[in-house]
């Protein structure tokens, strides 16, 4: 076959008219040592901090120290494949997770893939784990409620849209239910919930999200889980992943609740991070940057103001105390960032009062401004009448002949305690704790039996939805939120009407 001098020159020609001059740069590196999910790689001269990198075996790293000859990466998953020698490559993107509706009744991992075998998620949009918070210009203050359906927090410790309340206790006093609770609440309030369980036992996650459906809370929650046996880089991401989900429905102005379980396993898992990439310890072998490893989280929950979408991202970090500790590192550490914190007391948890919730410590900064004009008109006087029962319990301990003040006093403080008793997963509707607290608070119940409390607030519940002034008084602060003088005097009716039966019927038993 021979070959035309036309037909080579005309090839030649079109390759010289299509050429184009560009370099394609792939930066790699060349990995020094591996061990203990940490990698160091030299030649990754450009390399960002928190960047994505990509290994022979198809797994990825994320770059942490940036040295003056190498790369401190951290592995998100074992580093069985890889060895020395090989070849680390540059993403040029820094850590990202799916984001979406999509997203929603999913349980994923730290890096947002599916892990509950319900195949892929199908969205196309990512957004960086790490992020800036909302500047001051773009917030407003917290105004709006973030019902719980606990009574005790609803009432003395309330919680606002966009605003920071940690829920802090030890081991076993009832800090996941509290957390879980208030999700199953939201039902129906047109809040996405996230809860981010961080070094948690696989079964405990299981059984969680199994309590969440059987609620039919998955329809607007999303898990992101990264268990106790996920490598500590994982466990470190998960609540910057968690948040990163929550701030697209955040900046598309929807309001969105994000539960960090718990904070204290976080920060473990940073320092065994930290120890490995040979940055120096600092207090209790924590590192130096341990307060902005949680500030730079929390302070990306927030109110927007209208300008910006109206929407917020409400954080409800956990923190477990060591025997009731509340001043140690981490604790004041998160303390001082947060807006306010329930305290849940292992004594009170064993006496029966659930939730354990201690309102002589617990405390909301944002206050009365997060509650419906109803709940702050009858729950003022609430928390003043528990802790002064609280000290009159102790010193009535030794003095058997006390006045007939002291003992109304107690009466009442003990009506207090049992109507703030709730059990787990049956949240109660603002309205209806606004009518038991009116009544515990006006002495309606003084006549009822400590022990009969709990018989007579179900009943209630029932009864106020039948009568009709009851039903009139729900309404009414269902609508408006406000306990008028008119309201006040239906719901009074309905309460005395109902008392009156209540006692009758249990004298004649």
């Amino acid at each position: 076959m021979q070959l035309k001098t036309e037909e080579i020159s005309k090839v030649i020609r079109s390759q010289i008219k299509y050429y184009e001059n560009t370099i394609a740069q792939n930066e790699t590196g060349i990995i020094l040592n591996v061990g203990d999910g940490i990698a160091r790689a030299s030649g990754l001269i450009n390399c960002m901090a928190g960047e994505l990198l990509e290994f022979e075996d198809g797994s990825f790293g994320m770059a942490q120290n940036l040295e003056e000859n190498s790369v401190s990466i951290v592995l998100f998953g074992t580093d069985e494949n890889i060895g020395e020698g090989q070849t680390v490559k540059r993403t040029g993107k820094v850590v990202s997770v799916p984001v979406g509706d999509a997203m929603i009744g999913r349980v994923v991992n730290a890096l947002g893939q599916p892990i509950d075998g319900a195949g892929p998620i199908a969205t196309t949009e990512y957004r960086p784990v790490e992020s800036t918070a909302p500047g001051i210009c773009e917030r407003q203050s917290v105004f709006e409620p973030l019902q719980t359906g606990i009574k005790a927090i609803d009432s003395m410790i309330p919680i606002g849209r966009g605003q920071r309340e940690l829920i802090i206790g030890d081991r076993q006093t009832g800090k996941t239910t509290l957390a879980t609770d208030t999700i199953i609440n939201q039902k129906g309030k047109n809040v996405i919930c996230i809860y981010v369980a961080i070094g948690q036992k696989r079964s405990t996650v299981a059984n969680l999200v199994e309590n969440l459906k059987a609620n039919g809370a998955m329809d607007y929650t999303i898990v992101v889980a990264a268990t106790a046996s996920e490598a500590s880089p994982l466990q470190y991401l998960a609540p910057y992943s968690g948040c990163a989900m929550g701030e697209y429905f955040m900046y598309k102005g929807k309001h969105v609740l994000c539960i960090y379980d718990d904070l204290s396993k976080h920060a473990v898992a940073y320092r065994a991070l930290s120890l490995l990439i040979r940055r120096p310890p600092g207090r209790e072998a924590y590192p130096g940057d341990v307060f902005y490893l949680h500030s730079r989280l929390l302070e990306r929950a927030a109110k927007l103001d209208e300008a910006h979408g109206g929407g917020s991202l409400t954080a409800l970090p956990v923190i477990e105390t060591q025997a009731g500790d509340v001043s140690a590192y981490i604790p004041t550490n998160v303390i001082s960032i947060t807006d306010g914190q329930i305290f849940l007391e292992t004594e009170l948890f064993h006496s029966g009062v659930m939730p354990a919730v201690n309102p002589g410590i617990s405390v909301s900064r944002v206050g009365g401004n997060a509650q419906i004009k109803a709940m702050k008109k009858v729950a003022g006087t609430l928390k003043l009448l528990y802790s002064q029962y609280r000290e009159l319990q102790a010193f009535a301990q030794f003095g058997s002949d006390l006045d007939a003040d002291t003992k109304a006093r107690l009466a009442q403080g003990a009506r207090i305690v049992e109507v703030l008793k709730q059990s787990q997963n049956s949240p109660v509707p603002v309205e209806k704790q606004v009518a038991i607290i009116y009544a515990v608070t006006k002495n309606i119940l003084m006549d009822v039996a400590v022990e009969d409390v709990k018989t007579y607030e179900e009943g209630l519940y029932k009864f106020i939805d039948t009568d009709v002034d009851g039903a009139a008084a729900m309404q009414a602060i269902r609508d408006t939120g406000k306990l008028e003088a008119d309201t006040e005097e239906k719901l009074a009716a309905a309460l005395k009407r109902y008392t009156e039966d209540f006692l009758a019927l249990h004298q004649a038993k």
